[in-house]
């Protein structure tokens, strides 16, 4: 039976829109073998997880779940686009989130690709509950934890875009370890002037320390940090 839209397991059945699902994990299984999904989606709610399955990556990106918080379980070999290409495809627009291989079909090479491709794990069917569950646990705190990472960046870039372009540009400078006097000469201001700017700067960063100030600059995308921009 083929599945073109989603199967929600958990507590209430309702669509996957990004703000239903904000706090909820859900695990995306994309295969087209039926009795698997089937499994796989009883495997899930008995084990707490919800999850969203789907025949093919063609239903997927219908559905337009990809956003949500979660992991996807990807069969290898599917009619059409395989799970492979789906890898690739996600790879390529910038979107990582975890993926674990299922694979009836799986060899060294393949399985190579997929991981340093970044995916979690890649395990050949049939495969151990346990082993399943132990990686999909392990997915999901990688994409919690990316996901609380990107929120941090978010802040900061908000905070740097309150800076004035002389606060950025001193506080660039104190980045790159140049002391007050050698900033000074450099932008052709005095060292009072670039103390304000320097405890200005810091104060709207929200950072108490210059060493905290250089690990979220070095975290920050570096077109953010051209203070060129705005």
């Amino acid at each position: 039976m083929a599945v073109d839209q989603p199967l929600q397991r958990g507590a209430k059945q309702s669509s996957l829109q990004i703000d239903q699902v904000a706090q909820h994990p859900t695990v995306i299984i994309v295969d087209d073998d039926a009795a698997i999904r089937e499994a796989l989606s009883d495997l899930l709610q008995s084990a707490g997880f919800s999850s969203a399955c789907f025949a093919s990556t063609a239903a997927l990106f219908k559905a337009d779940v990809l956003e949500g918080p979660g992991c996807l379980v990807l069969d290898v070999r599917m009619p059409g686009a395989s799970g492979l290409d789906l890898q690739r495809r996600m790879v390529q627009s910038g979107d990582v989130k975890p993926i674990i291989f299922l694979t009836g079909h799986g060899d060294i090479p393949m399985s190579v690709q997929a991981m340093k491709a970044g995916a979690v794990d890649f395990l050949t069917k049939p495969v151990r509950d346990q082993d399943l569950l132990d990686a999909i646990t392990s997915a999901i705190a990688l994409d919690a934890e990316r996901r609380a990472r990107r929120i941090v960046i978010e802040r900061n870039i908000q905070r740097l875009k309150g800076l004035t372009h002389r606060e950025r540009e001193v506080l660039q400078e104190v980045v790159r370890g140049r002391q007050n006097k050698q900033i000074a000469f450099d932008l052709g201001i005095s060292d009072v002037t670039v103390k304000l700017h320097r405890s200005n700067a810091m104060r709207k960063m929200e950072v108490g320390s210059v060493g905290k100030l250089v690990r979220i600059w070095e975290a920050l995308p570096p077109p953010t940090r051209d203070i060129g921009r705005e």
